[in-house]
């Protein structure tokens, strides 16, 4: 005998809640570390009320496993989550199966492609929560969410190993590959990039970065050294957890045109593919006049 619709709607909807039972009972959190739950506390204290319950997830892995949004998404947010790998998306597609307004969506995020894309899933301009990971071009993909949407809150990798006042940047690179400390950006660069769009520093959970607003953070802003000692430098079990950066060490006991330096030649296989300094003025100009169209 055929289910008619009714049914079949109420067993789809009977299979989401049994799933999402199993979840809750199962797990601590899905994310890598704190993050899920920092990520919870600041919706709670920061965020009004009718906030839009939306978030993005880039590079969103399998959905599930080191995710900073799959618990919201439990909670009845909607949203998107952007995945390239082929095989991490059936999973993703798969994890999202049972969310009516999270769509798993497979692209190569590009800044040019980011802001359409975006709009075609219908995010709003001020939405609630963006996280970033794609291990590579985040900083310029950032640049362009940011010059046309205000995410309320973000989780954004950053390259943990470069400690201010160091400005170190990839240069964007459609076809950027992982490699060995290779990628991404800086804190430094990151509290540049807060600073052209009206944004403060929450606060760096070893090499996740939560930005906000600064209307909505006020006094619990930090600045790029104070955020980078406490959530990675001097955090006891650093070593433990980040024990392949063991060859970055030394940077820790150089001043800034010294650790430059040992910089550049750390990165010398990689001439020609990177920006990196100290000055706050000549790196912004250079970033800006560099952002891909």
């Amino acid at each position: 005998m055929k289910l008619t619709k009714a049914g079949q709607q109420y067993f789809r909807r009977l299979d989401s809640r049994v799933h999402r039972a199993k979840l809750s009972l199962r797990r601590d959190s899905f994310s890598n570390g704190r993050e899920e739950q920092m990520l919870a506390e600041y919706v709670a204290g920061l965020l009004p009320s009718r906030h839009s319950r939306t978030a993005v997830d880039i590079g969103a892995g399998d959905g599930v496993r080191s995710s900073n949004t799959y618990a919201l998404f439990l909670n009845g947010w909607r949203g998107v989550g952007i995945e390239f790998d082929s095989r991490k998306f059936v999973k993703l597609a798969r994890a999202y199966k049972y969310f009516p307004e999270v769509y798993a969506c497979r692209n190569r995020v590009t800044p040019d492609n980011i802001v359409p894309l975006l709009r075609s899933y219908e995010v709003p301009a001020g939405f609630s929560v963006l996280s970033l990971d794609i291990d590579g071009n985040d900083y310029w993909v950032l640049r362009s969410i940011l010059a046309e949407f205000r995410p309320q809150l973000i989780v954004t990798e950053i390259n943990e190993k470069i400690p201010p006042p160091i400005r170190f940047v990839v240069k964007y690179d459609p076809n950027f590959q992982l490699r060995h400390h290779f990628f991404g950006y800086s804190m430094s660069v990151l509290s540049d990039l807060c600073c052209e769009f009206g944004y403060a520093i929450l606060a760096l959970e070893y090499n996740n970065a939560f930005l906000a607003p600064k209307e909505l953070v006020g006094e619990r802003a930090l600045d790029a050294l104070d955020a980078y000692t406490s959530g990675y430098l001097d955090r006891p079990d650093r070593k433990e957890k980040f024990s392949l950066n063991f060859d970055m060490e030394r940077i820790y006991s150089l001043a800034g045109p010294e650790a430059v330096e040992f910089l550049r030649t750390f990165y010398k296989k990689f001439a020609g593919e990177f920006y990196l300094g100290l000055d706050e003025n000549f790196m912004s100009q250079v970033l800006r006049r560099d952002q891909p169209d």
